[in-house]
This record gives structure tokens, C-alpha cells and sequence, in this order.
């Protein structure tokens, strides 16, 4: 591994439909291997994973010596509208898993089991970038579900202005507009609203701002969205618990969200039932043969159960839920610069380049991590840049 380029995606995990591409179906891998690109002279530059099967956005590799442009990891832009599409598989979406095909002329992919959107070179000149919805057992073949035209980022300030940083799918090239895996596919942001980046859990969203600060809405029954209660949100509500502090990164697991500040702070609620969150769980409590329980709330509102049993007899107390944003201190003072989510472990990547994961044991032991709550470093790779382990999903995939 030590061998390998720096950009390079390597996976770990479940891999049970071949998620990983070149990792075969039927197994569990246990320390990070690298994917291999499906053809010569690619490199995968992004990746987008579902349960049952991953999208890899894939360009071509540049020449011995050159410098990349676009910089290294990064997707191509769809094509001038005049010109055909990327030949020799740049900008290529490569579906592997359950899910399986192949698509040119992309710019962007985002997978989940209802739905695969993907950002493409219209048909014809003048076609501008679209945005296709596809059943993800389609192989890419035929016709899209939905498609739809959509604009570039504006730009600030009219034409010299500068253009509003969008992140990747599911928000939009506009910054206007998200994608939903449920119809309508296309939902559109309130004007006021200027997106940076917005990331979807299994029933909530977060959204971060132009100017770094955070807003989330949807479901809340298991204190996701942060505002302190379990009540749901029906629009972007701005989370008064981080005000004052900006914020450079979002990521929504299925239940629990987590934020990293510029200054390399992470901040964590949600549900914990398996640890997600980093903190006591109920899951390490019956491993000491917990006879009862009982349940309460703290002052700042997170629910307290404490289990009887433990080795001393001592009542063990434990995180079920927490409403409001926790602040939550890596080994060695690392400062956090990425983190995303599962839809039930985290991972986050230091800015010395360390990957840290906890949560669901599932997804750790096939790391090789033992059953807790706290946070554990990967060994075999030296350096990361960047994580992905989007909801629903029980493998990782992280960027040298």
C-alpha cells in the first residue's frame, strides 16, 4: 500500500455484493485495500456509496510529469455543450456491486438504494449539464427515470464576481436545488439559503452555509437535527447551539450528524445506540451482563440511561440520545479537517492525515477494531485526505 499514488481510493468493510471495485463478492475486507480503476490510465476521483453497491466517478489519468488540472481527485467538468463527451472513459460513472453498468460524459454520481443521480454532458449542443435519476438496477441502460436541466453555481457579484462554492451531489452545480432519493427528485432551497454543502441522513438533512453556519431539518425523533428536542423540522432551521463558530465540513450518518469547525473541532449528536457518537453506549454496558436499567436526562437535555451489573455492582451510566451538538476531543489533541458518516459508525480524517473510526461494531471489526464506543486509528495507510462512508453503508472508502 505504501506503493501506491497519492489521490489513490482504497475500501474496507462489508463487501458481501463486490462493492469495492476489484474486491470480489462474498467477503469481508479487513484492512484498506486499493480500488482499481476499470480501466487503464483512469483514476477514480470520486466515490458515492450505497448499501448494496458503490458509483465510482472516474477521469483520466494525466501524463507522467504533468500537472493535473483539474487538481488531483477531482471530477472533470461536463464537457462544452459543443463538444462530445469525454472519450477513453474520462468522466465515466462505474457502477459495482448489486448494481452494475457504465456511463460517459459525468461530472458527478450519488448513490442510494431508491435512486442513482448523475450529473452528465446534455444530449446535443447547447444541452447544458443535466441532471438523470435512474433505477439503480437499470445498468444505465435506455432511458433516465427523470431528467432536468439544471444551471451552473452563480455567481456573486455579476459577471466578475466570484461563484458560489457548491459541494458535491446530492446539492446541485445552482446551490439552489438538492436531489431527493424520493420523488420529487428536484427540490428546491429557499433564496436566502446559500448552500455550500448539504448532506442527507436517513430522515434528516444538514446543510452548511456560505458563511459556515449550519441548518437541519426533517425527522428528529432521535435528536439528530440538534435543536435540543426530538420534534421534526419542515425547513432548514438554523442550529442556535453552534452560532458564533464557523464551520468547514457537514456529515449526516442515518440518525446522527456531525460538524467540523475550521479550527479542527468536531462537534457530534444524534442517536448512539451503537456508539456512532462516541460516547458511552448501551451496546458496551450488556457486554459487562447488565441485569436493569434506568433512564433520565442530563442538564443539557441528552437522555441518561444507567445499567446495574457492572463489575464493581456500580451503576454504569450511558448515552441513548443527544439533542444538542457535543464537542468531542480526538487522541492527542488531533485537530479533524473531514468527517462523514454511516448510518451507524463515523469516520473522521486528521489534519496530519490520520483516519479515525468508531460506531457500529460490524463495521469495525471488519477494520479489525475491537467492540466500543471509543474512536480507533487505522494502522496501514500514513496519510489520508479524504473519507467516505455515506448512509446505509457498512464499508468506508478513504482518499491518500
Amino acid at each position: 500500500m505504501a506503493e501506491e499514488r497519492r489521490g489513490a481510493w482504497f475500501g474496507f468493510g462489508f463487501c458481501g455484493f463486490g462493492q469495492a471495485l476489484g474486491s470480489g463478492r462474498g467477503r469481508q475486507v479487513h484492512s484498506p485495500e486499493p480500488l482499481r480503476a476499470p480501466g487503464a490510465g483512469l483514476d477514480v476521483c470520486r466515490v458515492s456509496a450505497s448499501w448494496s453497491y458503490t458509483a465510482f466517478v472516474t477521469r483520466e489519468r494525466p501524463p507522467s510529469g504533468a500537472i493535473p488540472t483539474p487538481a488531483l481527485g477531482a471530477c472533470p467538468a461536463p464537457s462544452p455543450a459543443s463538444s462530445p463527451p469525454p472519450a477513453g472513459g474520462g468522466g465515466q460513472v462505474e457502477l459495482s456491486g448489486f448494481a452494475v453498468g457504465a456511463v460517459g460524459g459525468c461530472r458527478d454520481a450519488w448513490a442510494s438504494e431508491e435512486l442513482l443521480v448523475v450529473l452528465r454532458a446534455g444530449p446535443g449542443p447547447g444541452a447544458g449539464t443535466e441532471l438523470q435519476a435512474w433505477a439503480p438496477g437499470s445498468a444505465l441502460r435506455g432511458e433516465p427515470l427523470w431528467a432536468q436541466t439544471v444551471p451552473e453555481a452563480e455567481r456573486e457579484d455579476g459577471p466578475g464576481g466570484d461563484e458560489t462554492q457548491a459541494g458535491p451531489l446530492p446539492l446541485l452545480p445552482c446551490a439552489r436545488a438538492y436531489v431527493s432519493p424520493r420523488p420529487p427528485f428536484y427540490q428546491p432551497l429557499a433564496p436566502t439559503l446559500r448552500a455550500r454543502r448539504l448532506e442527507l441522513g436517513a430522515e434528516h438533512a444538514l446543510l452548511l452555509d456560505a458563511a459556515g453556519q449550519v441548518f437541519s431539518w426533517g425527522g428528529g425523533r432521535h435528536g439528530q437535527l440538534g435543536h435540543g428536542t426530538l420534534e421534526a423540522e419542515p425547513e432548514p432551521r438554523l442550529l442556535q447551539a453552534l452560532q458564533g463558530l464557523t464551520m468547514a465540513e457537514v456529515a449526516a450518518g442515518g440518525w446522527h450528524s456531525v460538524c467540523v469547525s475550521e479550527a479542527g473541532d468536531i462537534y457530534i449528536w444524534g442517536w448512539n445506540e451503537s456508539g456512532q457518537l462516541a460516547l458511552p453506549t448501551k451496546s458496551v454496558a450488556e457486554d459487562g451482563k447488565t441485569t436493569s436499567e434506568a433512564s433520565g436526562l442530563n442538564e443539557d437535555g441528552s437522555e441518561v440511561k444507567r445499567v446495574a451489573g457492572g463489575g464493581d455492582g456500580a451503576p454504569t451510566p450511558f448515552i441513548a440520545v443527544q439533542p444538542f451538538p457535543a464537542l468531542l476531543d480526538l487522541p492527542l489533541g488531533s485537530d479533524a479537517v473531514k468527517a462523514s458518516c454511516g448510518s451507524r459508525h463515523t469516520a473522521v480524517v486528521t489534519r496530519t492525515g490520520e483516519l479515525y473510526t468508531w460506531g457500529w461494531a460490524a463495521a469495525r471489526k471488519a477494520s479489525g477494531y475491537s467492540k466500543d464506543s471509543s474512536t480507533e486509528k487505522t494502522g496501514p495507510l500514513a496519510s489520508h485526505r479524504d473519507t467516505s462512508v455515506p448512509t446505509w453503508r457498512r464499508s468506508t472508502f478513504t482518499r491518500l
